[in-house]
């Protein structure tokens, strides 16, 4: 088994998840790059390793079983163990997203990707989370998610326009992400949620204010928590983020 940390970002081939590859890096943790697009992700391994990053490929759709289980075998026989997974991967389903005239497929479709490849990939790293000594999972969510924030006044203006399939999914990944800090309670591992900000990407056309580095943030913050950290949690930059 190698002494060396192991992460494995989802997702990770652009934007925020590439920049939190790029942290881990910086901190000597060997990354796992997952993602589906083959070109896409040796451009990003390629990129890391040109920035010193000991980067890796890890073919990966989070909503594909046998996909899923290759890229745990992969990190098992290079590694071992995995000291961090953070599931990045997500899409919002287009739009427009009116409850009242959405296709209810966008909605399986967004769900699928967001929470059942989350619960996925989890299921499926937890064995090699195990063997690591101090094992963190971070789920990357969004404040559009938090029910206390799209139920406030003026929440259109500080959380988005109507969703139904993209900000639900988020909510529903927060109780998901409660639901693993309950029974992994005890275990060592810690799980949270992180809210990157509005990140200017290619998922909202690149309209965010944040760039990928700031989104990146607290997502490593959490990856690379002390044993003493908080788990089940929901976190921004700022500090906790209401559910």
């Amino acid at each position: 088994m190698s002494a060396t940390k192991t992460a494995l970002v989802t997702g990770a081939n652009k934007g925020i998840g590439y920049q939190i590859a790029a942290g881990l890096g910086a901190l000597g943790y060997s990354v796992g790059i997952g993602a589906r697009d083959r070109t896409r992700r040796d451009e990003a391994v390629a990129g890391l390793l040109g920035a010193g990053v000991d980067a890796f490929a890890v073919p990966l759709d989070v909503t594909d079983d046998h996909s899923v289980a290759a890229a745990a075998e992969l990190i098992a026989e290079r590694a071992g163990h995995l000291d961090a997974l953070v599931n990045n991967a997500g899409i919002t389903g287009g739009g427009p997203q009116q409850p009242s005239t959405v296709d209810p497929a966008v909605i399986r479709t967004v769900v699928e990707t967001n929470v059942i490849g989350v619960i996925r990939v989890t299921n499926a790293m937890l064995p090699l989370l195990r063997r690591a000594t101090s094992p963190r999972i971070v789920n990357m969510s969004s404040s559009v998610g938090s029910l206390t924030r799209r139920s406030g006044p003026g929440s259109e203006t500080t959380t988005g326009p109507v969703a139904v399939a993209y900000a639900p999914s988020k909510s529903f990944l927060n109780s998901v992400t409660l639901q693993y800090a309950q029974e992994l309670a005890g275990t060592g591992i810690l799980i949270n949620c992180a809210c990157p900000g509005f990140v200017a990407t290619d998922l909202n056309g690149f309209r965010g204010v944040r760039s990928p580095q700031e989104g990146a943030a607290t997502a490593i913050r959490l990856a690379t928590l002390p044993d003493n950290g908080p788990t089940g949690g929901f976190f921004e930059d700022a500090g906790v983020v209401p559910w």
